[in-house]
């Protein structure tokens, strides 16, 4: 008896937090678009991103990163951007995912562009939400299967 009440309690508490994470911050439903709106920690817990969008274009900015050099993230700046007068730029809070675009058929957000600070490369990207919550990122030159995918988990 005591276990099931467990069972209950437990599958009551996934419905609620699956619930709140597909509210607004006004108690309403999210449209299927904005899902992907947030801060998101990639499975390494290395970097975290915010998902946000402007007249229909979803972007996201880097708000923290790790440093295993014990340097202030300020200290970083985005030395390998093929441009010049863009190397002198903070990684923090630097805009690295853009332009992408909802796909209802899909439930994909599509056509997009994610910059690689690390190489100074900027890939074409799509992103999905699989059924356990996670965002695939994927950036790739041309095609799909020529990429590489991030993962990551939505935070608070």
């Amino acid at each position: 008896m005591l276990g099931s009440n467990k069972i209950i309690w437990t599958a009551c508490l996934v419905g609620a937090i699956l619930l709140i994470s597909k509210l607004n911050s006004y108690g309403q439903a999210r449209p299927p678009a904005e899902l992907i709106c947030g801060k998101w920690e990639n499975k390494d817990k290395t970097l975290r991103i915010q998902i946000y969008t402007v007249k229909g274009n979803f972007l996201a900015k880097i708000i923290w990163f790790s440093d295993t050099e014990g340097k202030p993230m300020s200290y970083w700046k985005d030395k390998r951007n093929p441009d010049p007068a863009l190397r002198n730029r903070t990684i923090l809070g630097m805009s690295i995912l853009q332009g992408l675009r909802y796909d209802a058929e899909e439930n994909s957000w599509e056509d997009g562009k994610v910059y690689d600070s690390k190489h100074g490369k900027t890939w074409n990207a799509s992103a999905k939400i699989d059924q356990k919550g996670i965002l695939k990122v994927r950036g790739y030159w041309h095609f799909k299967f020529i990429g590489k995918s991030m993962y990551f988990h939505r935070i608070n």
